[in-house]
């Protein structure tokens, strides 16, 4: 089918077809973005953890005194430990999708002037490294003589272990073990590379410092109480935990269980990225009403249309043009909008994603995402036309010339 035609037709439509065109570079920019986000988000959702959730729980107690702590330690873990099914018990200050316990920027020699990245610190008991189930790629994992009391959240000079993702960021392409970070005017050397271990509520600086982690094996006391890892079987620990929050108030009376921080893993998991659950199912709802309302747009302009060219409709079919000609005259010239949209709204896309780069930290917008959103769009307004398309189609040539 010759295109000038078609061209003709809606250069004498110009308003009608401006708006459509309009609204598809809209529809294409936001489709776009939207499903980046989505995807995104979703690739967060998924991300790993580094410890065996499934087995793991934690408990938070609140109300006592530092002084109280080495007597509140021994109780609990005493208490918890003869609870059938437990696995293991042991004191930590944090766990992954937690609450952040210790957050503090690093630096790579003492007298550096800028800190080489912001970290969370796990500050573990005997036990808790194991029952993390988390796996060291090189070096070692902690030993019995790497304890150490802890001194405001950190004991001093310890050895730690820091996450492959951590170590890449700080000396990219060395040899990590045997370096020394500084924290506090405090040495720690790495004598462990651990393969994943996400922080306890993610990374402020984007994607890249969610696993920017550091272990490190201490001494329960005064500053290293409270917080409790729990070990048992999956298909026990729902049970273990409960057990374990009213075991709490034969140990520890004094005491109070903080029901926001004793929860299995899996339940912080789901908590944590409920508003990321939230924000994936609003980004669809806006992408099925966007496209809702761009194939409702381009069926009103096609009957629009339909109704108006009915007698040329009529003409054309009494010189001979069948059905299939009448059908693919309305399916180009639609295609023709839909792309001229989609040109424009691959330059919004782009836009929208520079904003959204400069305004929230996103990564930049794939280029593959274009022609997915191209692809739909066009499949789209293929749809949308076809119905009033058939009714044009379908016309007979004496009704619509009755009046000509």
């Amino acid at each position: 089918m010759q295109i000038q035609p078609v061209l003709a037709a809606l250069r004498r439509h110009r308003l009608a077809t401006l708006l459509i065109v309009l609204e598809i570079a809209l529809a294409c920019g936001v489709l776009c973005n939207a499903c980046f986000l989505i995807a995104n988000r979703l690739q967060q959702m998924h991300m790993q953890s580094g410890v065996q959730e499934s087995s793991l729980a934690e408990l938070t107690l609140t109300g006592f005194e530092p002084s109280q702590a080495t007597d509140l330690n021994a109780r609990v873990l005493d208490g918890l430990r003869t609870i059938q099914g437990m696995q293991s018990v042991s004191v930590i200050n944090a766990v992954p999708f937690g609450d952040h316990a210790g957050t503090a920027g690093i630096k790579l020699s003492r007298d550096a002037q800028e800190i080489a990245g912001v970290v969370d610190f796990y500050v573990g008991g005997p036990g808790s490294f194991e029952a993390l189930g988390t796996r060291v790629v090189s070096g070692r994992a902690p030993q019995a003589t790497d304890m150490r009391p802890v001194v405001d959240f950190l004991p001093k000079g310890a050895s730690v272990l820091v996450t492959r993702a951590l170590a890449e960021h700080l000396w990219p392409g060395a040899d990590p073990l045997g370096k020394v970070i500084w924290c506090a005017d405090r040495p720690f050397r790495v004598t462990g590379i651990l393969d994943h271990l996400a922080r306890p509520s993610g990374g402020e600086g984007g994607p890249e410092t969610r696993e920017w982690s550091v272990f490190v094996p201490a001494l329960p006391g005064e500053n290293l109480a409270g917080v409790y890892l729990l070990r048992a079987a999956p298909d026990q620990l729902d049970r273990v935990l409960r057990d374990a929050r009213a075991r709490i108030a034969k140990v520890a009376p004094e005491v109070v269980v903080d029901s926001h921080g004793s929860q299995t893993l899996a339940q912080l998991r789901d908590r944590y990225f409920r508003d990321d659950r939230a924000m994936a199912g609003m980004l669809v709802g806006v992408i099925v009403a966007l496209l809702l309302v761009t194939s409702l747009g381009i069926v009103g302009l096609t009957s629009f249309w339909v109704a108006q060219r009915r007698k040329q409709i009529g003409i054309r079919r009494a010189l001979g043009a069948t059905c299939g000609d009448i059908l693919r005259y309305f399916q180009t010239e639609n295609f023709l909008i839909v792309s001229f949209g989609i040109g424009l709204g691959m330059v919004l896309a782009f836009g929208i994603n520079l904003l959204l780069m400069t305004r929230y930290e996103l990564p930049r917008l794939p280029l593959w995402y274009l022609p997915i959103g191209a692809l739909v769009l066009w499949g789209l307004g293929q749809l949308a036309v076809l119905a009033p398309a058939l009714r044009a189609a379908a016309v007979p040539p004496v009704v619509a010339t009755r009046s000509v």
